[in-house]
């Protein structure tokens, strides 16, 4: 074979990957956000007083997040959800937390669960920000608010906490960036020029500044444990890691992540009584030793 025709072969296979990454580029968020984009109201569900709550954001878009007052003296969980689903898909984690005695608001992005719109980084950021100020319009202060993440919301939850104060920051099987998670699939593409949302939690987690948990578990089949371990790692202190031996990915409530997160915000006021300092510094654990 000749060299024009190596040539000819090396520039069509350029132009080939050119046009799968350009196409990447404009489809991507097709794979970052499965959305469930269907209404359903709180009184549909299992659920017993839920009230929903309808709000406008700066530019018109009406977002919808279900609102569950939390008894005296509880905190409210500011909850941001994964990638998939809605906010009535959670039903099972709502009855949990609402159980408990805590407050939550659990919001569903741009596109989710009849909220208008479409999601994008920016726009869950800012929203989520909105979210926690419409709190404070509810009488809430900092004091009574723990920010809250499940997997895509992590990263939601971790940049909110860098803008608003609260009494801790929670995070459900964190990743450190879309992009790593991305490679683990699309590992021939240049993600970081194809990917516009790229969640880069790991690049600010070194920023927090109040107390924080990370659950995970040993067998996440989307998120591998080595990306929280390394977010982890990087987090300034006050934290705790727990690690759940048998929990995948979306399972970690039915192995106890909630009873987990109780006991941590119960010992954080144990420890404001009593005026000591954090003891929730510690090495990651596995639940049964956290237990």
């Amino acid at each position: 074979m000749s060299r024009s025709m190596w040539l000819g072969i090396f520039l069509l296979f350029v132009a080939a990957y050119a046009i799968i990454c350009v196409g990447a580029y404009r489809i991507h968020r097709h794979f970052v956000y499965k959305p469930d984009p269907t209404y359903t109201a709180p009184e549909e569900t299992a659920l017993e007083a839920v009230e929903e709550v309808r709000f406008k954001t700066p530019d018109g878009v009406t977002l919808i997040g279900w609102w569950v007052p939390g008894r005296e003296g509880m905190p409210t969980l500011l909850y941001f959800t994964g990638n998939g689903g809605s906010v009535a898909g959670r039903a099972h984690k709502i009855d949990e937390i609402k159980r408990a005695g805590y407050g939550l608001f659990m919001l569903n992005y741009r596109g989710f669960g009849g909220s208008e719109g479409k999601p994008t980084e920016a726009d869950n950021i800012a929203d989520a920000e909105l979210a926690y100020d419409l709190l404070m319009e509810r009488g809430l202060k900092p004091k009574d608010i723990v920010i809250y993440g499940e997997s895509l919301g992590t990263s939601v939850a971790t940049q909110l906490s860098l803008k608003r104060p609260a009494k801790a920051l929670v995070l459900e099987a964190p990743f450190t960036s879309a992009v790593s998670v991305g490679r683990l699939t699309w590992w021939f593409l240049p993600l970081r020029l194809v990917m516009v949302d790229k969640y880069k939690t790991i690049n600010v987690i070194d920023q927090v500044d109040m107390p924080l948990l990370i659950v995970h578990g040993k067998q996440d089949s989307v998120i591998p444990l080595y990306m929280a371990e390394q977010l982890y790692a990087k987090a300034p202190d006050p934290k705790q890691m727990v690690v759940f031996p048998e929990a995948d990915h979306n399972d970690l409530y039915e192995h106890g992540a909630f009873v987990t997160v109780d006991e941590y915000l119960q010992g954080l006021d144990k420890e404001k009584a009593a005026g000591g300092q954090s003891s929730n510094t510690k090495k990651p654990a596995s639940a049964e030793a956290a237990g």
